[in-house]
C-alpha cells in the first residue's frame, strides 16, 4: 500500500474526516508515530485548505491499532498567510493523538533570507549503508521498514547485534518508494522513521513510546534521497529527547523535529 493511500481521508461532514489506520505501518503492532501524525495532518490540511504544515505538535494518548480512524478538526485562527487548527485522531479504542498545527504554503517564504548554522550529516554512499527492511535478513525489521526505504550509517547499526556504539545518534538515508520527491506529509513520517537514538546508548533495545512530537517543516524537498540525523543530548527522569533533521539531495534543510519519549524499562534481575 502506498503512503498516500495509507493516509487517505474522506470528509464525512464539515471538519470531520474518515479513513483507516492502515496495516503494515507499525512497529510491533503499534502504528508508527510519524505515520499517525501524517494521517492527522492530512485531515487538518483538508480542513484548512492550506497545503503545508509549517509547525505541528502531537501528544500521543494511546497506541494506534489497525482499523477505522476519524480525524476531528477545529479551526483556532485563520490568517492571511497561516491558519491554525487542532485535531483529534481517533482509532479503535478511542483517541490516539491530540494535535495542534499551523499550516500555510512553504513556497511563500522560499525567497526570504536563509542562515543555517548546521551541516548535513556526512554519510557513506547509499549502497554502503545498512538497509532496515526485512530483506536485509537480520535484526531490527518492524513492518514499517518494508513500507519505506531507510538506510543506516554502518557506525549506527551495531545495536542490531548487541554492539551499540555508546553514542545516542542515528544517521542515514530516507525515501518513500512511491514518492519522489518526498511529499511534505512524507517528511512527518521521515522524522519518526528511524530506530530510537537510545538504541545506541548502551540501554535496552525495546519499545520507546513517544509522549510528544513537534515538527517544523522548512521547505519542500528536491527529488532524491533525504539525509537524516537524530541526536539525543538528555536522558533523565525516565525520559529522553531526540532532535531530528532531514536534508534534501541539494543540501537544503527541509525539516526538523523534537521528540519526547519514554526510556525503555530495564528488566529486573
Amino acid at each position: 500500500m502506498s503512503f498516500s493511500h495509507a493516509i487517505a481521508l474522506t470528509e464525512s461532514q464539515p471538519g470531520h474526516y474518515a479513513g483507516q489506520i492502515a496495516e503494515g505501518w507499525d512497529i510491533g503492532g503499534n502504528a508508527n508515530g510519524g505515520y499517525l501524525l501524517a494521517l492527522a495532518a492530512n485531515g487538518l490540511r483538508q480542513h484548512l485548505g492550506r497545503p503545508d504544515p509549517v509547525s505541528i505538535t502531537a501528544h500521543y494518548l494511546r497506541p494506534g491499532k489497525v482499523g477505522a480512524a476519524a480525524v476531528h478538526c477545529e479551526t483556532v485562527k485563520e490568517g492571511k498567510r497561516f491558519a491554525t487548527a487542532r485535531a483529534t485522531l481517533e482509532g479503535p479504542g478511542g483517541a490516539v493523538l491530540s494535535v495542534l498545527g499551523t499550516f500555510g504554503n512553504l513556497e511563500d517564504g522560499a525567497a526570504g533570507p536563509t542562515q543555517v548554522r548546521l551541516e548535513p550529516p556526512a554519510l557513506p554512499a547509499v549502497e554502503d549503508c545498512f538497509p532496515l527492511g526485512s530483506g536485509s535478513g537480520e535484526g531490527f525489521a518492524p513492518s514499517l521498514m518494508d513500507r519505506i526505504d531507510a538506510r543506516l550509517h554502518p557506525e549506527d547499526a551495531g545495536f542490531r547485534n548487541g554492539q551499540s556504539r555508546g553514542i545516542p545518534e542515528m544517521r542515514g538515508y530516507f525515501r518513500l518508494p512511491d514518492e519522489d520527491p518526498c511529499s511534505v506529509l512524507g517528511l512527518l513520517l521521515g522524522l519518526d522513521a528511524f530506530p530510537p537514538t537510545i538504541f545506541n546508548a548502551n540501554l535496552p533495545v525495546a519499545w520507546t513510546p513517544t509522549v510528544e512530537l513537534t515538527c517544523h517543516l522548512r521547505r519542500r524537498p528536491a527529488p532524491g534521497w533525504l539525509r537524516a540525523r537524530f541526536v539525543t543530548r538528555v536522558i533523565s527522569s525516565g525520559f529522553l529527547e531526540e532532535d531530528g533533521e532531514l536534508w534534501d539531495s541539494t543540501g537544503q534543510l527541509v525539516a526538523q523535529s523534537r521528540q519526547l519519549a519514554l526510556v525503555p524499562k530495564v528488566a529486573a534481575p
